[in-house]
């Protein structure tokens, strides 16, 4: 099925984009099947996420479930809910987001000088699995003439997923655990112990078809705006080179990047986010797409909790998952967004750039970044920023 999805979105996609691209604007007709095209494409791609080998091989064993919840012998040990801020939370690290912790990164700015870390989104980055950005501008101009003054103007179709699609945040909806039985929803639990059946509430008018058009809960609207204290851990530059595929960085790791900075673990402060630069980005990022998707270098497990335990509100770097991939234990897949996003409601960043940062000696600096409000939505693109 998926291939024949495939095989027939290529044929009329090009069809569509040719027309698009010659001269005379696409008729409503024309702009019916690019939508159309668009969502079968997306549909593939949502099918085929998990691919291109990328994922190590699973021990697919049926886990051991603890009494009170959670997955004995991983990360999600024990029952993680109700949150920090209390049952029926859905805000997640950003309640941290306070006047303290705002004017604290503010008497961090002291040049003015600001720093874009986000990624250029453009045709030729780096797609996970399947994934799809197809940007297309209708009609060469798309409108006009219009009036005395003869007004002109182009507009875009944009068909894209937003995880791993260049620079992109995760919400507390993007990632969660089974701990029950397959296909009892209320046993697929999320941040603050919001289930499956919740985020999509079956019981509504909708039925089943409720949360194909955006979630109930945890959406992106519910996140709130980062001004906050950043801190850059620079392992590249503590390693020397750009860091290997699975590679793990390590508590350990994390305090030597402090001390070689001129840091402490005070600097950690709580509401903070939290950056760690691999290499992996600047070194591959449109120059070896197949090696950069193949993998990556990231924290692991102990410096994910490590992180946790001083409550940072965000973890960001320069590869495409943030954590090591593969894992050093070959029977867990991703177990550091578990880690932040249901276990403790810390949001993700990545795909940011941060060698210009490095190459600057800027280890401390004012982060600030706000999300796209998409109702329902599992995460954002965008474009943080530094300002020291």
């Amino acid at each position: 099925m998926t291939d024949e999805i495939r095989g027939d979105k290529s044929v009329d996609q090009q069809a569509v984009t040719e027309e698009a691209q010659d001269g005379e604007g696409l008729t409503s007709q024309s702009r019916r099947a690019f939508i159309k095209t668009a969502t079968v494409a997306t549909g593939a791609a949502a099918v085929g996420a998990i691919g291109n080998g990328v994922m190590h091989e699973l021990d697919l064993v049926k886990p051991a479930h603890a009494a009170e919840g959670g997955i004995e012998g991983t990360p999600v040990a024990e029952k993680w809910w109700p949150s920090r801020w209390g049952e029926g939370d859905q805000t997640g690290s950003t309640n941290h987001m306070t006047p303290e912790v705002a004017l604290d990164a503010a008497s961090l700015i002291k040049k003015g000088k600001v720093y874009s870390l986000g990624r250029v989104y453009e045709y030729g980055m780096p797609l996970f699995g399947q994934r799809v950005f197809a940007l297309r501008i209708p009609g060469a101009p798309t409108g006009g003439a219009f009036g005395k003054n003869q007004i002109i103007w182009h507009d875009e179709i944009l068909t894209t997923e937003i995880g791993q699609v260049g620079t992109q945040f995760d919400g507390l909806a993007h990632i969660g655990a089974r701990i029950g039985e397959a296909g009892d929803l209320s046993q697929e639990v999320f941040y603050n112990g919001y289930t499956t059946k919740d985020l999509h509430n079956n019981d509504n008018e909708m039925g089943s078809t409720a949360g194909a058009y955006g979630l109930q809960a945890l959406g992106m609207e519910h996140v709130k705006p980062f001004f906050c204290r950043g801190i850059l851990f620079d392992v590249m530059s503590l390693k020397g080179r750009m860091l290997d595929k699975g590679e793990e960085i390590t508590v350990a790791d994390l305090q030597a990047c402090l001390e070689r900075q001129g840091m402490s673990e005070a600097d950690i402060t709580e509401g903070c986010a939290v950056m760690w630069r691999t290499g992996w980005g600047e070194e591959l990022w449109m120059k070896d797409n197949a090696r950069f998707n193949s993998g990556e270098p990231g924290i692991g497990v102990g410096a994910a909790e490590w992180l946790a335990a001083k409550g940072i509100s965000v973890g960001a770097a320069d590869v495409w998952a943030i954590e090591c991939v593969p894992n050093p234990d070959p029977n867990l897949a991703f177990p550091v967004h578990q880690i932040f996003l249901p276990k403790n409601g810390i949001h993700i960043l990545e795909n940011v750039r941060l060698d210009h940062l490095a190459n600057d000696g800027v280890y401390k600096f004012a982060f600030i970044f706000s999300t796209l409000p998409i109702k329902g939505a599992t995460g954002s693109p965008g474009n943080p920023i530094a300002v020291v």
